[in-house]
């Protein structure tokens, strides 16, 4: 009896002694989620400054405004290729220290980019700024998934992915009007400045992961070959490709196909689009909340969202009239961008916290060529249709193949 009292004793002291040194790590994780979500925000904030101050530089370098475009393309050639790349660096040397090495070096990009004198120079600084923006994905998820469990990382990773939609408004806010008083350059060395800082907190504050999930994960390694094979991520990876292709077609879009296609005034369609965003911010982690009480069933918000989305589209298409598009735009908004988190956060289930970090960063390379392509196929489709309902019924293609297949993927079977 004495020796069961010893071990019953013994259980409890144990238990009380997780349960401390757990409550700190619970508290810590709000700082790692506040810290991923300024770097993720800041990264965002960068690569957002071009369209304000585009203009001004081609004039600056005597570039004809047809150029203005290939900047952009240089940007994104450096991400896509980062996403990839990057996601297995982060598996193998943490994600503190390669948001480290991706913050400080796009600080240092972004700041020399504001003393650009040249077409090439400029070109090649912001391959380099895509290049250290696309590593920032992969290492926040893999932080959050790290930190989170599954009945919170719902949640957190809602809040980090309205990042994108936080840096399109505050840069809509702020930038015109500090362009006003202070010239383009001054814009970019303030990004710079401040995106090394972020850097640097990055290194002081953050942390890979609380000490039990680091002993858990040690064994675990990724490998690409897995990722291929894994044909549950296959299929959320067609499905995340079909749901960025409708996103960011619509979003490049929106406003052209509502004036020219809609003959709406440019005010109108402005505050339409803003309502399509708020949508998308308030959703984002109402539905990541919503999955973690469902015990962290992500699938079916995925299913639901994609499946809306198309539908959505295709009620876009049929009406008209200012008041009926408020109405429906915040709902659209949020089916546009909700399954962002849960697909996250499927993935890095359905792999574990050791490879989330390539696989996220794969998948998301993968993901970020469908909103390459689209803006493209739907110019192409509404220059020989003349249609809006046409072009919005292109766009809903890719979300209703990616509804299609979430119903054959599967989740991770212990989460």
């Amino acid at each position: 009896m004495k020796t069961t009292s010893a071990a019953i004793d013994a259980a409890r002291e144990t238990t009380a002694m997780t349960s401390a040194q757990a409550a700190p790590a619970n508290r810590y994780r709000w700082v790692i989620l506040l810290v991923a979500f300024a770097a993720w925000v800041m990264s965002f904030l960068d690569r957002l400054a071009w369209g304000n101050v585009g203009l001004d530089v081609s004039k600056e370098l005597g570039s004809p405004l047809s150029q203005l475009g290939i900047f952009v393309t240089s940007f994104y050639c450096g991400y896509v290729a980062s996403n990839f790349l990057m996601g297995f660096v982060t598996d193998r040397i943490g994600a503190r220290l390669t948001l480290t090495c991706a913050l400080v070096p796009l600080g240092v990009a972004t700041f020399l980019f504001g003393n650009v004198t040249s077409v090439t120079t400029g070109l090649i600084l912001q391959c380099v700024m895509g290049l250290a923006a696309g590593a920032d994905y992969a290492a926040c998820i893999k932080l959050l998934a790290s930190w989170f469990d599954s009945n919170r990382r719902g949640l957190a990773l809602g809040i980090l992915t309205t990042g994108p939609s936080i840096g399109i408004a505050v840069s809509n806010a702020v930038y015109p009007a500090f362009l006003r008083t202070h010239q383009w350059h001054d814009l970019y060395y303030l990004l710079g400045a401040v995106t090394i800082c972020i850097g640097v907190a990055c290194c002081l504050f953050l942390r890979n992961a609380p000490r039990e999930v680091t002993v858990q994960s040690k064994s675990q390694r990724p490998s690409i070959r897995a990722l291929l094979a894994n044909r549950d991520l296959r299929l959320l990876s067609i499905a995340g490709f079909g749901a960025n292709w409708a996103t960011w077609g619509f979003a490049f879009w929106s406003n052209a196909l509502m004036i020219k296609g809609q003959h709406m005034s440019a005010a109108d369609a402005g505050q339409i689009s803003m309502v399509f965003g708020i949508g998308a911010v308030c959703a984002k982690p109402l539905v990541g909340w919503i999955t973690d009480r469902m015990g962290g069933k992500r699938r079916p918000g995925i299913i639901i969202s994609l499946a809306a989305f198309a539908i959505l589209f295709l009620v876009f298409g049929q009406i008209s009239g200012k008041t009926l598009f408020l109405c429906i735009a915040p709902f659209l908004g949020a089916a546009a961008f909700v399954y962002a988190p849960l697909m996250a956060a499927m993935a890095a289930e359905l792999v574990g916290p050791a490879a989330t970090g390539s696989t996220i960063g794969a998948m998301n390379a993968f993901w970020q060529l469908g909103s390459v392509i689209s803006p493209t196929v739907a110019g192409l489709v509404y220059s020989q249709t003349n249609s809006f309902t046409a072009t919005l019924a292109t766009l809903a293609i890719g979300p209703a193949i990616g509804a299609v297949c979430m119903t054959r993927a599967r989740e991770a079977k212990s989460l």
